[in-house]
């Protein structure tokens, strides 16, 4: 098993960043909301956190190429904890407000950005260090993603009713720090290799990776569904459930047991898919994930169905849609030259990001301006052509063609 050591420590690096991220994630919010009464402030702070990390992780993969996704992913996280956790420091010194609240949010979310990237353009090199498959490693990276998310949202939802929310984020900031020690100590060395001869200029090497990606449909077709899909999902989790968790009167363990059953749910799901993603149609797997875990979760919530009711459908939902991550996964990573990895993940993921920032203010707008139902039904109805309309074009169904090119075609693994 210790040739496996860089897929396990990848994981678990992911699994504790991740979990004090979904800590915040739940805190941040709730503080905002309970402290201002205000949908649009609670906006605001996803906002002040999404822009910048969206804008500098766009940024950041020349920089990944050329020092290595090891040292940029390790260097951030440990700034990201000194980042963090100044913000339960100066609230116990009674010396936070929401202006300074807002600053601290948005430099945590510049750290934030080229950590997650440089994560992201890891996955090749962990792959063939480890000896697995693509959608594997895809598989089981989605799995952790939600089984962090599941013990992240229902600890959050615990502890902020216990301690309150500010001091939940002193998990978050210690996260980060195990991480960047995990990652230290498995990752494999070649995912550090600065890229000395390439003679390019910064600028030059950015472009190189948006060129490569505007020209290649199926990746354009997978940003824009997934950023339309992302910016929907940014307004549900930071406005609309906090929203429905207040008026319904389940408050903060309402949130945090919605978003694990969400989670485990969708845990189940992304296990069952690491092992048998790489033998399903891709296309149809795509199409009837979607269809089950997309805009259910709004229609219920809309329909004021009971707490057991709305779970149910979480349960269901969440579990097809962990068979998406190993699929978009595999289609992205197949595609992409080793040489350019850092630089189109980097752009691709701050694509999928750019409409977070906004989905925040979309939904404390919606709800201010119609009410809660209606902002709902609206919105719900926006992810489901978003995630149809695009699979009827015709390229889509390129994403059952495995190995088109890229990092897979030209990477030796074994199942």
């Amino acid at each position: 098993m210790s040739h496996r050591k860089p897929l396990w420590g990848w994981l678990t690096a992911e699994a504790v960043s991740l979990t004090g991220t979904r800590v915040s994630m739940v805190a941040i919010p709730w503080f905002v909301l309970t402290t201002t009464g205000s949908a649009t402030q609670t906006g605001l702070v996803a906002f002040a956190e999404m822009a910048p990390y969206v804008v500098v992780k766009a940024l950041s993969g020349p920089v990944v190429d050329r020092i290595g996704a090891r040292a940029v992913s390790i260097t951030a996280d440990l700034a990201s904890m000194l980042a963090v956790g100044v913000i339960p420091l100066l609230a116990g010194l009674d010396l936070l407000n929401f202006p300074l609240l807002l600053v601290l949010v948005a430099v945590a979310g510049t750290l934030r950005g080229p950590s997650d990237g440089a994560k992201h353009a890891l996955v090749p090199s962990i792959v063939e260090a480890s000896g697995v498959t693509m959608e594997r490693a895809t598989g089981l990276g989605g799995a952790v993603e939600r089984l962090a998310s599941t013990a992240g949202a229902a600890f959050a939802g615990l502890l902020v009713a216990a301690i309150g929310p500010i001091q939940a984020l002193i998990v978050d900031a210690v996260s980060f720090g195990i991480a960047a020690t995990v990652l230290a100590a498995t990752a494999p060395r070649r995912a550090a290799a600065p890229d000395v001869d390439d003679p390019e200029s910064y600028f030059a090497r950015l472009r190189q990776g948006w060129d490569f990606l505007r020209r290649d449909k199926v990746l354009v077709g997978i940003v824009a569904m997934v950023a339309t899909t992302n910016l929907l999902d940014a307004a549900y989790a930071a406005v609309l459930v906090p929203v429905w968790a207040q008026e319904s009167g389940g408050g903060a363990t309402a949130i945090g047991l919605l978003f694990a059953v969400f989670s485990g749910a969708a845990v189940l799901g992304s296990v069952v898919a690491a092992s048998v993603a790489e033998r399903l149609p891709r296309y149809w797997t795509y199409v009837i994930a979607f269809t089950l875990g997309g805009a259910p979760r709004f229609l219920v919530l809309a329909l004021g169905v009971p707490l057991a009711g709305v779970l149910g459908v979480a349960l269901v939902g969440d579990f097809a849609v962990g068979f998406i991550n190993p699929i978009l996964g595999a289609v992205i990573y197949e595609r992409i030259p080793a040489h350019l990895v850092g630089r189109v993940t980097s752009l691709q993921n701050s694509l999928c990001w750019a409409g977070i920032p906004f989905g925040g203010i979309i939904g404390g707008a919606a709800v201010t301006g119609f009410g809660l139902t209606p902002a709902l039904l609206a919105i719900g109805a926006c992810y489901f052509l978003a995630t149809m309309l695009p699979a009827l074009q015709p390229q889509w169904r390129e994403m059952d063609q495995k190995g088109h090119g890229g990092v897979v075609a030209r990477t030796k693994v074994t199942p």
